[in-house]
């Protein structure tokens, strides 16, 4: 995006960007109160509401568990079977109706949230887990009151409420963990402050963040958080945005710089005109995005859920089966059962349930934290497959940082100075780096801007206007070939320059040239890239000798110079073409029709222009390291999600025959009791798995 295609102003300039066009359909968070005595100065809103609802659940079934454990413990001491193991004999009177009613209130108060999410899955014509554990400890419940009230057999109640209590533990410890794994979208939603400093004339009042309104300017003290997005009217300060961009180094703001909501002050005191609240600021919409991403789901997500389904299918018909295998080899009916309880409770797909949702929640929030923003959770699955990368050069390879080198005119009748001058008048309202670069020199050279007439954007080659009377264009090398322009012989340097040409009247006047330091971390990046046998081509519209130096010296597979904004699809499908799986990266605006077409689309750019259309993932600085840790992060997640459907399947795959008795003849039976603390064992490995995939973000 590096020809004078930057000159699009209508395009480009990113402060433009229609951040109302974000793919998604939740509610709209703005309606969202701010509560009193919130920390966060945020409503429950993202994702707070799920994260209460996961806090209510883990307190449940811990009061739950508990209290069905407490009341175990009688029934397990007055239980015949437990005393004719042990050697003791201390039966109560009405013995079987104490262990019934304390047994009944375990199945009934312990056990309903199984017993409710069985009536859910019916109605909702899904059978699942809580099928599966509902009606293994009712066949056992309901079977074992028949014994106390006259059916010849022996109860199973001191199995049930062990049963439940296993079975509420696992849940417990389930719980937390998706629990933790909400807490780092969690850290993003309290990041806020509740209250605003807000300068009214001499005065500074203590405003709720609700009532601050665009234009509004707060005071920000030394170590405190920034409460919205801004522009800094005054002050120097370094401030860390580490929570929302990854960046550990604090990074210095000055006058007229952007503040981001939630990034926290240094050591000096800022004023600043806040630019977004509310829904438009930038920390919202990370949270909506990434609340977003984790209910989204991917292929692997579907898998395992389609997996949990058959699962509970294979489950109830071998249980059944088991019951009536054991009964028509003249087992008691007792025994037969026990088979069938055990082989429902060692199915119970919990692990397959956590497998991939656990690893959704905790990469999406801790890519966030680390600046990659996720939108389309299969492509971020499929980043393990990219073998070709195809870079934008400006801002992401280079610092985007441009400085101006040399201006040269080929006109005597105006002066260097004079060039400089009439240009900055096309350049004053465009954020481009290049534009950038020129009004510096223009400031730092105390050089009076003139006002422009009938301003016009030439697409993908620069800009137009009259000045002073003038018909003046800014250019890229493009044009002048378009035009049948020669292009001076001397305009070009051996050093990675790149080149804009200034036509007055229709001539040719002179041009200004501008370099653009290669990011010291670019280099490192290639080298991981390589590493995991990624290609790495660059596409940008700058002249062939730039692009040639900075491919040289970054080592490339490849470079496309002078490429306009359309020409890049071509590219990408080219290398298509040849088989690769190719990632784009760019601004997500001139770029977007190559972004979508590529297999991953990954849009760069910083601050809080976040609403790139048609990317899959957002970077939120544009630094070719991060793409590095995109590419690992995304395969670790994948490995991490393959990792947990081989134990949960790998394990069901093994526990089940065992549960249905196919060691009898060894003497080895598996008992409900031990199938449940195993099953639940199961499911704390997968969710404790998940957990260790947040070591690996940032790592090579």
């Amino acid at each position: 995006m590096e020809n004078h295609e930057h000159h699009n102003h209508e395009e480009m300039d990113h402060s433009k960007m229609d951040h109302s066009k974000m793919k998604h359909k939740k509610e709209d968070h703005s309606k969202m109160n701010h509560k009193g005595g919130d920390h966060s100065g945020h409503n429950p809103g993202h994702g707070q509401m799920g994260h209460d609802h996961h806090k209510m659940m883990v307190k449940d079934f811990r009061k739950r568990f508990w209290v069905s454990l407490i009341i175990t413990i009688p029934i397990l001491f007055f239980s015949p079977m437990i005393q004719e193991f042990f050697g003791y004999d201390y039966l109560l009177p009405g013995n079987p109706y104490v262990l019934f009613i304390l047994s009944s209130f375990v199945y009934f108060w312990g056990a309903w949230p199984f017993l409710k999410g069985f009536y859910k899955e019916i109605k909702a014509k899904g059978p699942g887990m809580m099928t599966l554990i509902s009606m293994a400890i009712s066949v056992a419940y309901f079977y074992s009151t028949a014994t106390v009230f006259g059916l010849k057999g022996e109860d199973f109640f001191w199995e049930l409420s062990t049963l439940i209590v296993i079975m509420l533990l696992g849940h417990w410890l389930e719980m937390k963990s998706v629990l933790g794994a909400s807490k780092a979208l969690q850290l993003l939603v309290s990041m806020l402050p509740s209250e605003a400093h807000k300068v009214v004339g001499d005065k500074i009042e203590d405003v709720s963040l609700e009532n601050l309104v665009k234009d509004d300017i707060i005071l920000i003290k030394p170590g405190e958080k920034v409460p919205a997005d801004g522009i800094i009217t005054e002050g120097t300060s370094y401030l860390n945005e580490s929570m929302l961009t990854g960046e550990s180094k604090p990074v210095k703001k000055e006058l007229d710089d952007k503040v981001i909501g939630g990034s926290i002050n240094g050591n000096s005191t800022l004023k600043v005109k806040v630019q977004h609240t509310g829904k438009d600021s930038y920390l919202n919409k990370v949270i909506k995005m990434v609340d977003e991403a984790q209910r989204t789901k991917s292929k692997m997500q579907n898998l395992s859920d389609r997996a949990a389904k058959w699962l509970t299918y294979i489950a109830l018909v071998i249980g059944f089966g088991t019951l009536a295998v054991w009964l028509a080899l003249g087992f008691p009916f007792v025994y037969a059962l026990e088979r069938m309880v055990t082989v429902m409770v060692i199915a119970c797909p919990h692990a397959l349930g956590l497998a991939i949702p656990l690893v959704v929640a905790i990469s999406t929030a801790v890519s966030a934290q680390n600046g990659l923003l996720i939108r389309n959770r299969t492509a971020f699955e499929e980043s393990r497959k990219i073998s070709a990368l195809l870079f934008d050069k400006t801002g992401t390879l280079t610092k985007g940082d441009f400085g101006v080198t040399r201006i040269e005119s080929v006109i005597h009748n105006y002066s260097t100075a004079e060039i400089l001058r009439l240009s900055s008048a096309l350049e004053q309202s465009s954020e481009h780096p290049i534009a950038v670069g020129i009004i510096k020199k223009v400031k730092d050279d105390k050089i009076a801007i003139p006002k422009p007439k009938n301003f016009n954007a030439i697409t993908g080659k620069g800009v137009e206007a009259i000045v002073e009377g003038k018909e003046i264009k800014v250019v890229s090398p493009g044009y002048l070939r378009d035009e049948k322009i020669t292009i001076p012989e001397d305009a070009y340097s051996d050093a990675a320059e790149t080149v804009v040409f200034v036509l007055i009247d229709g001539k040719l006047a002179g041009y200004i040239a501008l370099s653009d330091e290669i990011r010291p971390e670019s280099a490192s990046a290639i080298q991981t890239f390589k590493k995991n046998n990624i290609k790495v081509y660059m596409a940008t519209g700058d002249n062939e000798k730039t692009a040639k130096a900075v491919s040289d010296k970054l080592g490339l597979d490849g470079y496309y110079a002078e490429v306009l904004p359309h020409q890049k699809v071509e590219i990408v499908q080219e290398l298509q073409g040849k088989g690769e799986f190719v990632a784009m990266t760019g601004d997500g605006v001139n770029d977007a029709p190559a972004l979508a077409q590529a297999n991953v689309g990954v849009a760069v750019g910083s601050g809080s222009d976040i609403a790139a259309e048609t990317a899959d993932i957002i970077l939120v600085n544009s630094n070719p390291k991060d793409i590095a840790n995109l590419i690992l992060f995304g395969k670790a997640t994948y490995n991490k999600m393959i990792q947990n459907l081989i134990w949960a399947t790998g394990y069901n795959v093994v526990a089940i025959p065992l549960a249905a008795g196919v060691l009898y003849s060894t003497g080895f039976v598996l008992g409900p009791a031990v199938a449940a603390v195993f099953m639940s064992l199961s499911t704390i490995i997968v969710a404790i798995n998940a957990q260790l995939l947040k070591r690996k973000i940032g790592k090579k």
